[in-house]
């Protein structure tokens, strides 16, 4: 199969995941899946339907689990997949962000793998305290808990695409910082951002999208200079 794009750290392939699932894992079998896949709540798509019966959805999740698998969704979904799956997750985390939608938190989910909280912190709180003061000034962080405030990439955001559900980049970053992989799979790659993230951690990762115009997005990001954190 012929890449969209590809670099030293990165392969985008314009493909049905569906239709290429199995030569994918057969390709890189120590892999990571990570993904922040379509939610099944009638996003506009232009070779996508966002609309499936819930059995056709959960088949669509489950046909990226492989022995380790990162997934960003719901929390109802993650319930239902794990049970499609008839196997837990490892370890989940809530990623909270404030919003004018009805929703404010999505989960994080680790199946077949646990992340390491210990290989990324957080800022702290109680910045009045002068024992926190001194951990800041010794270039300490707070522990890593299991919520994570990030805010949601919105229009004004640096990041924006025109990808119409675009993670932010910041937390892929650490999902991928605690989950540590040679290579990362994204099955659903949309605007790039998993990929992006890996390219910024001096990992590889390979993209598959079925929409070109993302693809053309993803590439134009990882044509990019490494982007802050």
């Amino acid at each position: 199969m012929k890449p969209y794009y590809e670099d030293e750290s990165v392969t985008i392939y314009n493909a049905d995941w569906r239709e290429v699932s199995h030569w994918v894992f057969q390709s890189h079998e120590s892999a990571v899946v990570v993904s922040d896949p379509p939610y099944n709540i009638g996003y506009h798509y232009e070779s996508y339907n966002d609309n499936m019966r819930e059995d056709q959805y959960l088949d669509l999740l489950a046909s990226m689990y492989s022995k380790r698998m990162v997934m960003v969704n719901y929390p109802e979904t993650t319930i239902s997949l794990a049970l499609w799956l008839r196997e837990a997750p490892m370890k989940i985390v809530s990623w909270v962000y404030n919003s004018n939608t009805p929703r404010q938190h999505r989960s994080i989910s680790w199946f077949g793998c646990k992340p390491d909280l210990s290989l990324s912190g957080q800022p702290y709180k109680n910045i009045e305290d002068k024992r926190i003061q001194q951990r800041i000034s010794d270039g300490k962080e707070a522990r890593l808990y299991d919520w994570w405030y990030e805010d949601q990439v919105k229009n004004v955001s640096d990041e924006k695409t025109d990808h119409p559900c675009q993670i932010p980049l910041s937390l892929m970053k650490r999902i991928l910082t605690i989950t540590p992989a040679a290579t990362y799979i994204d099955p659903f790659m949309g605007s790039g951002t998993t990929l992006r993230a890996a390219k910024d951690l001096n990992r590889k990762a390979i993209g598959i999208e079925i929409e070109e115009r993302y693809c053309e997005i993803a590439a134009k990001r990882m044509s990019q200079l490494a982007m802050a954190l």
